[in-house]
């Protein structure tokens, strides 16, 4: 009897053993405080549950009403599948917070009801957020698939955006003095940080395959097209475009964008794979590190302007890209420092440069979706512009060296990727802008590989 009680014994160390181990494998050891199984929604779960953590169990779970965080601690984890049936909703809100974790979840939206003008996930006022392992598929809006505004120490790891683009129509008659009209086009944003300092972006796969820009999706829905315009045009459009009433540019948004140019800063963006973008990063930061990315496929593979100060772009991949794969630039959202006056306090100047360009590797030039939409415009492969208005202070310091630039031969590519066509396909590998007071400066390049374009290797010699 004491033998069998005692085997009796080991075998339920076994067994709980065994429990422990499989549910580790299937919920990467969540320590769970509470499962929304047991409350009637999901949202009755995270109210009853403040400051612990809650399991969303694997399978669809339905919902008309968009989840509300906030508070201190709150984790939300699992295997489990949230659906918005509400278009008019956000999926995931995060407001007045800290401490809060989202893993392992994917988050999409109804058949039939994907596309929308909310966020799938908006984060708002809140220090210190994880969501690792997210997915959020099909939510596709002009704004984005994942909003952050105002955090402090945000960590976006390991997660998946995919098919965040929608038909839109983008207006700027609001911004009269520069532009003035309004057009249709293709937008979106993959994920996007608004004054937000101290993130870390790493490990994420951000790709747009519903949405490609090709003649006919811009005939369908005539893109490109005004919707209207404003009496006077604004200082940054051409006449022949105002008269035309189309613009090239209707492929917009961009698979991850910084801004709030003067107050983002501390951002890494570290090992992403971006794909079929318009733009693949969008910087408008200080003291940026962009590293070990895999960005394919973008007509503009990445560029940093309205005051981005300190921007270290080393180790990435740029494949495919059609108008630039990288490139600085000065910008309205750029100002000079403004001194005390009996109103107001000094304002430091929002200026852009000091940055390093190292070691990157750009293949297959020109050889994107896009191509088509271009081929007027003068293509480069890095491009380092003027200011928009003549105030802007200029784009200044920034040392070029180690980068490769890596053009097929033309039996390299099938014919469907216009194999048979003239390499390369950029104008300049490197392309300065020049005039004017707010010209770029300070530019030095360094035992790069720069083979020249159909126009030679740089529009002015080089500095070293």
């Amino acid at each position: 009897m004491i033998v069998q009680r005692s085997s009796r014994i080991r075998c339920s160390v076994v067994v709980v053993a065994c429990l422990v181990f499989v549910r580790g494998a299937i919920s990467e050891v969540y320590a769970v405080d509470a499962s929304s199984r047991d409350y009637p929604s999901i949202q009755a779960a995270i109210d009853a549950n403040p400051g612990r953590e809650i399991d969303v169990p694997a399978g669809d779970h339905v919902i008309d009403a968009t989840l509300r965080i906030s508070g201190v601690r709150t984790s939300l984890v699992g295997r489990g599948r949230i659906v918005m049936s509400n278009p008019a909703r956000h999926i995931l809100e995060i407001e007045h917070a800290s401490g809060i974790r989202i893993e392992g979840l994917t988050l999409t939206r109804t058949e039939g009801k994907m596309d929308t003008e909310s966020p799938g996930i908006l984060i708002s006022d809140v220090r210190g957020v994880t969501l690792e392992r997210v997915n959020v598929i099909d939510n596709r809006t002009r704004s984005s698939s994942i909003q952050l505004q105002d955090v402090h120490d945000a960590r976006i790891l390991n997660c998946e955006v995919r098919n965040y683009m929608t038909i839109a129509v983008d207006d700027r008659t609001q911004n009269a003095k520069l532009l003035g009209y309004a057009f249709r086009c293709i937008d979106g944003t993959g994920i996007a940080l608004n004054r937000c300092r101290g993130a870390l972006i790493q490990g994420n796969t951000i790709v747009e395959n519903h949405l490609r820009p090709t003649p006919e999706l811009k005939k369908e829905h005539q893109l490109g097209s005004f919707v209207k315009k404003n009496p006077t045009k604004g200082l940054l459009i051409s006449q022949e475009v105002w008269d035309a009433e189309y613009v090239n540019n209707w492929h917009q948004g961009s698979a991850l964008i910084v801004t709030g140019p003067t107050v983002s800063e501390r951002t890494r963006i570290i090992g992403n794979l971006i794909e079929n973008a318009a733009q693949g990063i969008d910087l408008h930061s200080d003291h940026v590190i962009v590293s070990g990315n895999i960005v394919h496929n973008c007509f503009i593979g990445m560029k940093a302007m309205h005051g981005s100060r300190n921007v270290l772009i080393t180790g990435n991949q740029f494949s495919r890209s059609v108008l630039w794969a990288i490139g600085l630039m000065s910008g309205s959202g750029a100002e000079p420092a403004t001194p005390a006056t009996n109103e107001r306090a000094a304002v430091p100047a929002n200026v852009d440069g000091g940055s390093l360009i190292a070691n990157n590797i750009i293949s297959q030039f020109g050889y994107g979706d896009s191509y088509w939409m271009w081929t007027d415009a003068s293509r480069a492969v890095f491009r380092f512009d003027r200011g928009q208005e003549p105030n802007d202070p200029p784009l200044r310091d920034v040392l070029v060296t180690g980068n490769v630039v890596s053009n097929p031969d033309p039996d390299e590519l099938p014919e469907s990727a216009g194999g048979s066509d003239e390499s390369p396909r950029y104008h300049y590998a490197v392309r300065i802008e020049q005039g004017g007071d707010n010209a770029p400066r300070g530019l030095h390049f360094a035992t790069n590989l720069f083979p020249a374009g159909s126009k030679g290797i740089s529009n002015i010699e080089l500095p070293q």
